[in-house]
């Protein structure tokens, strides 16, 4: 892995602002205009203002929601709302949650890690990413000079022996604590101990990082450093030669992979007859009852047969479900199809949903984005109220779908590939205002 360092991190004080929970935030790619009010609302200094600020009337280039944020950012360090901590750190981070009526706890640690290009070193990514996002993240980099977010990075650890050495030096100790909106528990542990920072360094030495979520940070930080390169102003110990990241262990018993299923749009209005005519010999397909409320039901045997090419639709014009395997035919025409990409990449769920269903079978490489949603419920609730971005316009078509596993995160990437956008949705999201990694 490249060279992890402990870094002295710029946090709230709670002497000001109270309680963490009123300050921090999700990442800024899942915040809603609405979520995006509540969290203006909820707290003068919340962490929203510096990650997604409002785009204000009469916003120019030398006033806009950058240089807000960086305002921001500079008058609450002047004001003690936040304060750079005295000594380099390394940050535990654990997340309580529940999913499916159990109780989780995901472990991992902040850090900054050396920057490399992708397939310049150890640590790859697993999903494309977009030069719209990326250039407002460097926007945003250049006027505030900090990571205000962590990129959320994966590495294989068979034994958490990492995790471990931490987890003995916070043993017993009080967090720093927040929750948020979900409902989701923070934690967080500050350690400081040189001996014990160098054990964590040497144990992830040799390990590679896969990037789980934060691409377009990521990419965003390394064009940051190349602009401080450019003008001359970049040295080796440079603190841009670095970016803020989350570090969970693959085996950690706490991860968890939610599915991201689609309702499409911009799909004729096909019943599920024609459906499967559509999918012809590629896919053998079972009739799995009528009505939008069978979704459970459906999610229910696509999950239990964990194949990746089991898919389950949805015909809104005679409200009928279709579970649709993929057969020995599909299989050749998605591997002539997708000729550029390894048989990994051709097996998962989603690479067989969009190059071989959407692209090839419908003849469909221009659709309108989907409306992605993880939970079966949010996906019934779409089908029953339709789009919201339409006037209620119903869904012609929808789609569940297996997630990438870890393995496949592991195997796609080190092979030089990335996967679909949205195949895999890392539950929960990590907060944005916990540490912030200081650029200067």
């Amino acid at each position: 892995m490249a060279h992890i360092e402990a870094l002295r991190g710029i946090r709230y004080n709670l002497g000001h602002v109270g309680t963490l929970s009123d300050v921090v935030a999700p990442p800024y790619d899942v915040i809603s205009p609405e979520l995006q009010t509540d969290l203006y609302r909820k707290h003068p200094a919340n962490v929203i203002r510096l990650i997604l600020n409002r785009e204000e009337p009469g916003d120019d280039t030398g006033n806009n929601r950058y240089t807000r944020a960086a305002r921001f950012l500079k008058n609450w360090q002047a004001e003690g709302v936040l304060q750079r901590d005295p000594n380099p750190a390394l940050y535990v981070y654990h997340q309580i949650f529940e999913h499916e009526g159990q109780q989780h706890v995901r472990r991992g640690f902040m850090a900054r890690v050396r920057l490399e290009r992708f397939g310049q070193g150890k640590i790859y990514p697993h999903e494309e990413t977009h030069s719209a996002a990326k250039a407002d993240r460097l926007n945003l980099t250049l006027a505030c000079r900090a990571n205000l977010s962590q990129v959320f990075g994966l590495y294989p650890d068979d034994d958490n022996t990492c995790q471990e050495i931490l987890e003995r030096a916070v043993a017993g100790t009080i967090p720093l604590e927040a929750t948020d909106h979900l409902g989701v528990v923070h934690r967080l542990w500050l350690v400081t101990d040189v001996g014990l920072i160098g054990k964590v360094q040497s144990a992830m030495a040799d390990r590679p990082a896969f990037i789980a979520d934060g691409h377009h940070r990521y990419e965003t930080a390394c064009n940051y450093r190349d602009r401080l390169a450019e003008s001359g102003s970049l040295t080796a110990s440079h603190p841009a030669n670095f970016v803020l990241m989350m570090f969970v262990s693959m085996s950690d018993p706490g991860m968890v992979v939610l599915p991201t299923h689609r309702l499409f749009r911009g799909l004729p209005h096909w019943t599920a007859d024609q459906l499967a005519a559509q999918l012809g010999d590629c896919f053998a397909v079972e009739a799995a009852g009528q009505g939008a409320e069978r979704a459970d039901e459906v999610w229910s045997v696509v999950e239990n047969e964990s194949s990746q090419g089991t898919l389950g639709f949805f015909t809104h014009a005679d409200q009928r479900w279709t579970i649709a395997r993929l057969t020995t035919q599909g299989q050749s025409r998605l591997a002539e199809v997708a000729k550029d990409h390894s048989s990994a990449w051709q097996g998962l769920g989603v690479s067989i949903l969009h190059r071989l269903v959407v692209e090839n079978l419908w003849g469909a490489p221009s659709l309108p984005q989907p409306k992605y949603v993880h939970l079966v419920s949010e996906l019934t609730d779409g089908l029953q109220n339709g789009d919201p971005d339409q006037n209620g316009s119903p869904f012609p078509v929808a789609a569940l779908v297996m997630p990438a596993t870890i393995e496949h995160i592991r195997t796609i990437s080190q092979g030089g590939e990335r996967m679909p956008a949205k195949s895999t949705y890392f539950y929960p999201k990590l907060l944005s205002g916990l540490v912030i990694n200081p650029l200067e």
